[in-house]
């Protein structure tokens, strides 16, 4: 269980050529969570993916570096949403028409690890948040959002003061959050500007969103750990470690998410 948090909070990426495997796993006790997905060719084949045409076959042909398919991010949700792990053959037959015949692709998926089980909770802006869990388990934060959300929220309905739909977040609440409550049985924090700084237009109203979790066991890592997670008995592998090398550390997670 240590590390858990370092490795739900990673923005995990993989990528892929023609003709190899992809292959998207989560820890235990979480899904997969896709969150972009592209498939063609943007740069030239001896920076990545390498063609498999022979150099001959490959001069008479000029490579197409402008070459993505737009199914791409729906395919991926198909194959791997909501699942533990999901594995596949690359190729354009698997994504419709070939944008680009003779020049060969790769795919790049960027995906979190979402808990199976997770609670929310809002707070318009000047109130109280209070987190709490059961005796004997503690609070793992998974995201935390304050400012205004497109969406909005039905917790906090907007007054129509003139002002346009503008989304704007603040760019440390996670942060702020994992500090405040993260390891603990119960935590407590103003939803204001004065916790999280106004990422906002003056006058827009503010709300803050917070995903967690309550786990029975302490996590025994620092939440800004930069290192791979260390194994134990009651954890799985997440993958080989050429796939371990591809993730991002957790402060490439908190800007992905704000």
């Amino acid at each position: 269980f240590a590390g858990y948090i370092s490795q739900v909070l990673k923005n995990y990426t993989d990528h892929a050529c023609d003709g190899e495997y992809v292959s998207l796993r989560c820890p235990h006790r979480t899904t997969i969570s896709i969150q972009s997905s592209f498939y063609g060719r943007i740069v030239p084949s001896h920076q990545m993916c390498p063609s498999r045409y022979p150099h001959s076959y490959a001069t008479l042909i000029k490579e197409d570096v402008a070459c993505s398919v737009g199914t791409s991010l729906q395919k991926m949700l198909d194959e791997c949403q909501d699942r533990r792990s999901c594995q596949f053959l690359v190729n354009s037959r698997l994504f419709g028409t070939d944008p680009c015949p003779g020049t060969s692709k790769y795919l790049i998926v960027w995906y979190k690890c979402r808990p199976n089980e997770y609670k929310s909770k809002v707070a318009c802006e000047d109130d109280k948040l209070r987190l709490s869990c059961k005796k004997s388990m503690v609070i793992t934060i998974y995201s935390a959002i304050f400012g205004r959300t497109q969406g909005g929220s039905l917790e906090c309905p907007y007054q129509n003061l003139g002002m346009p739909m503008i989304e704007c977040q603040s760019a440390t609440a996670l942060q702020l959050m994992i500090k405040r409550c993260h390891g603990k049985r119960s935590c407590s924090i103003y939803a204001s500007t004065y916790e999280f700084g106004d990422p906002c237009y003056p006058g827009i109203q503010k709300h803050l969103n917070v995903i967690y979790t309550c786990d029975s066991t302490p996590l025994l890592l620092p939440v800004d750990e930069t290192q791979l997670p260390v194994l134990t008995s009651s954890m799985e592998p997440v993958g080989v470690s050429t796939e371990m090398a591809l993730l991002s550390n957790i402060l490439a997670a908190y800007a992905f998410i704000t």
